[in-house]
């Protein structure tokens, strides 16, 4: 069931902001797992070693990790004044 917010969203409001940027983090693992377990998937079947998909995989995985860093210690949900 998707999640329901029982007002109007607004980016000023510091809760809907909090919940759409954890939201937009769950996404971006989601394709970072998806695109990852595919490349290392494909392979290990056709039983190659690309020379980047190491760096590539750990790269993608540095910038979810700066993602998580920012939406848990660094993002502001202080509310906004509109002055």
């Amino acid at each position: 069931m998707p999640p329901r917010w029982p007002r109007q969203p607004d980016r000023k409001d510091p809760e809907y902001r909090r919940l759409d940027d954890r939201m937009n983090f769950a996404i971006h693992v989601g394709i970072y797992l998806m695109i990852n377990s595919g490349l290392w998937f494909v392979s290990g079947i056709k039983n190659v070693h690309w020379p980047w998909e190491t760096g590539f995989t750990l790269s993608w995985l540095a910038i979810v990790l700066l993602h998580l860093l920012y939406i848990a210690a660094i993002a502001d949900y202080s509310p906004k004044s509109d002055s």
